[in-house]
């Protein structure tokens, strides 16, 4: 049994960019209420990194809404499509991705997706299942059905041909197996943000062609990163994962621009009406604290009120505080021959580091403190002893140095 579609369509709604044509949209769920049988609602994503971002849950959350209202979610990996990625966006063409590469972002995307949708509600495609087993000839027919002028409206390859950079033909394909998607799956509604609005009105056009009838497409809004700036991307170091660690998650969003705020508020956070009209209000007025009502928000999301909770006790005893974590990792380390180890080593071998060379630039950044004190100079040298070092705001290690047994 449906809602009625004035009430699913409130739903729907609420928070898309737009949806493209909505009359469709509103005949399908009619249609869909008369038939007693669910609509086909899918979204891909490439894995292309291993991570999903609370950018993507934008989106995944209105999946969520679907199911539900009682329809069919289908979440498509896009193992094939990986193998181009996905030129959206892109001021240059993108690097292929080995098999190796996708089969390991793969296996972490299910767990991921699965802390928004319900399993039980959820179908998970690959869609190597049907672009791998197209022939050559397969492929000529449905290039066939598209021109390179219509191509090049796209704004990314129309800034790109008008600017002289090139654009691979491989790139040209891309849309064209993002739509053959939803032929494949015959499907009743497509989401995707902003920056997909082309591949998914191209989906309606070979839908059509392949004489069925033409998805509606759902558009969501991006989300800017941490930096205020470019679109969250872990390609930019700008995200928050999905999956990523509860305090972790505080503390970035603690890090977030007072400008970003709203924008956050109204896309990501979980109040709606009224409340969200007062956290607006509050992020005008206090910012401060609508910021730790929306970390503690993200945190609750995706790993439960009792984390949200840790998370912003461990983010006060160190910002507000400015005491030390309870559960700093313990490290023992062998003093060299000179009874002596230089610190950037010391970085390094307790994982405050990935590199030597790294650690030689947190330290010029001043990011680096021992026992409470930011050290300035590269060669410096520690003795034996226990010592409290500090990488950044939030990431500690007791390191406990002492000569090696003979």
């Amino acid at each position: 049994m449906f809602l009625p579609v004035d009430e699913q369509i409130r739903r729907i709604r609420a928070g898309a960019e737009s949806i493209v044509p909505e009359d469709e949209l509103v005949a399908k769920l009619e249609r869909s209420a008369r038939e007693d049988r669910p609509l086909l609602i899918k979204q891909g994503f490439d894995p292309t990194r291993p991570d999903l971002h609370i950018g993507h849950g934008v989106s995944i959350h209105k999946l969520r809404t679907f199911q539900e209202l009682g329809h069919r979610v289908v979440f498509v990996m896009g193992d094939f499509t990986a193998r181009v990625g996905d030129p959206s966006g892109r001021d240059e063409t993108r690097p292929m991705l080995s098999e190796e590469e996708i089969e390991s972002n793969l296996a972490t995307y299910e767990d991921q997706v699965f802390r928004i949708l319900d399993p039980e509600a959820t179908e998970i495609r690959k869609n190597s299942e049907w672009l791998a087993g197209l022939a050559l000839p397969d492929i000529l027919r449905l290039t066939s059905q598209y021109t390179v002028a219509r191509m090049l409206e796209r704004d990314d390859f129309a800034a790109r041909h008008r600017e002289g950079r090139p654009i691979s033909l491989v790139e040209f394909l891309y849309p064209m197996m993002q739509a053959y998607d939803s032929v494949a799956l015959r499907a009743d509604v497509e989401l995707g943000g902003t920056d997909q609005r082309f591949n998914l009105l191209l989906g309606r056009t070979l839908q059509e062609r392949a004489g069925q009838e033409p998805q509606v497409c759902l558009i969501m809004p991006l989300l800017r990163g941490t930096d205020g700036h470019r679109k969250m991307s872990k390609s930019y170091g700008n995200y928050v994962g999905i999956a990523m660690e509860a305090g972790e998650t505080f503390g970035r969003v603690m890090s977030i621009p007072d400008t970003l705020l709203d924008e956050w508020l109204v896309i990501v956070s979980s109040a709606s009406g009224e409340a969200l009209a007062t956290r607006r209000a509050q992020a005008e007025t206090d910012p401060l604290a609508a910021k730790r009502w929306l970390a503690g928000d993200l945190v609750a999301r995706y790993h439960g009120a009792a984390a949200a909770g840790k998370a912003r006790e461990a983010f006060d005893r160190l910002h507000r505080r400015r005491e030390v974590p309870e559960d700093v990792p313990a490290v023992s380390l062998s003093l060299g021959e000179r009874g002596t180890l230089w610190i950037a080593h010391i970085l390094r071998d307790s994982g405050l580091a990935a590199s030597s060379s790294e650690a030689g630039r947190l330290i010029r950044q001043g990011a680096v403190r021992v026992d409470g004190s930011v050290i300035r100079e590269g060669d410096l040298r520690l003795g034996a002893g226990e010592y409290l070092v500090q990488r950044g705001k939030r990431t500690f290690a007791r390191v406990s140095l002492a000569e090696a047994d003979c």
